[in-house]
């Protein structure tokens, strides 16, 4: 999955002006000024995590879900008057935000992704290869003991085996959404706190059949998702295909925010989150400018 190439303007040559292009500084300090747009994703991510409440103990999650904007009364994707990616006010819009795309779409980011998966094998690669799993799970979600909590406890299953893969309540700490007007999609960051619990008794409110292709790079898990979710025994499926980019180890996470600007450590790890981050952001920017129209 490349980036679309840009043709950089050609340089003159001795013979039209008598000089070339010489080599230029990356500004009047020599130095590149910071990436504003990161460095505003890595602080929100940085605060929703530090700040988190103390008491609830579980695993940090932070992901970045591909979909669309839309504007809550109208259903429509959002227009605004900008025109490139940028980064929205939290609750300065009313907006909601739809993790799903078309089967063509998921169609598409599937080849790509095979593909990608099949050159980062070959020795010329550029980066480091691709792992990949194909999993088949069953989410059963259960009402707490507190009828007002919002968020329900979800028993994921193996599919093919019924074994019991992970009991947990996730708490959602934090949404960042980014517009991208150019693309044919728009992302999500989420921060959450998944809390382990004991498995619940009762029925379930529904359930979701996930037919997942999972990809992994370095510290990072992409997962192209079938969603087959279930309301009521008598209401049709519903069909869901999610795109998402996770950081795979929470520990890892949580020990260079830790450290963070620390200047007691090395210049290595008191930058390590940021460049964690930088690398998150990278790839979701990838996966978007990826994305076709429906």
């Amino acid at each position: 999955m490349a980036e679309p190439s840009h043709k950089r303007p050609r340089q003159s040559t001795p013979e039209q002006n008598g000089t070339p292009l010489p080599p230029l500084s990356l500004s009047i300090l020599g130095v590149e000024p910071l990436d504003e747009f990161i460095k505003e994703i890595a602080d929100f991510i940085h605060y929703t995590i530090v700040n988190r409440a103390p008491d609830v103990q579980g695993k940090v999650e932070v992901e970045a879900k591909v979909g669309l904007l839309r504007d809550r009364q109208s259903g429509q994707r959002i227009v605004l008057p900008i025109l490139v990616e940028s980064i929205i006010a939290p609750d300065s819009m009313d907006l909601r935000f739809e993790s799903n795309m078309s089967a063509h779409q998921h169609k598409h980011f599937n080849t790509r992704l095979n593909e990608l998966k099949m050159s980062s094998s070959q020795p010329s690669f550029p980066s480091t290869p691709l792992g990949y799993s194909h999993l088949h799970l069953v989410d059963s979600f259960y009402p707490t003991d507190n009828p007002h909590d919002k968020e329900k406890i979800r028993v994921t299953r193996d599919e093919k085996t019924g074994s019991v893969l992970e009991c947990m309540r996730k708490i959602r700490l934090g949404d960042l959404n980014v517009y991208s007007p150019k693309r044919g999609a728009d992302w999500r960051i989420s921060v959450n706190l998944e809390v382990p619990v004991s498995h619940p008794v009762g029925t379930p409110t529904h359930t979701r059949k996930k037919d997942r292709l999972s990809y992994t790079h370095e510290e990072f898990t992409i997962d192209l998702t079938q969603v087959t979710a279930s309301t009521s025994p008598n209401s049709p499926p519903e069909i869901l295909h999610e795109l998402e980019i996770e950081i795979a180890r929470p520990t890892l996470l949580l020990a260079t925010a830790a450290t963070r600007g620390d200047p007691n450590v090395s210049e290595l790890e008191r930058s390590a989150f940021d460049e964690l981050i930088r690398a998150f952001v990278n790839n979701a920017r990838i996966l978007v400018r990826n994305a076709i129209g429906e």
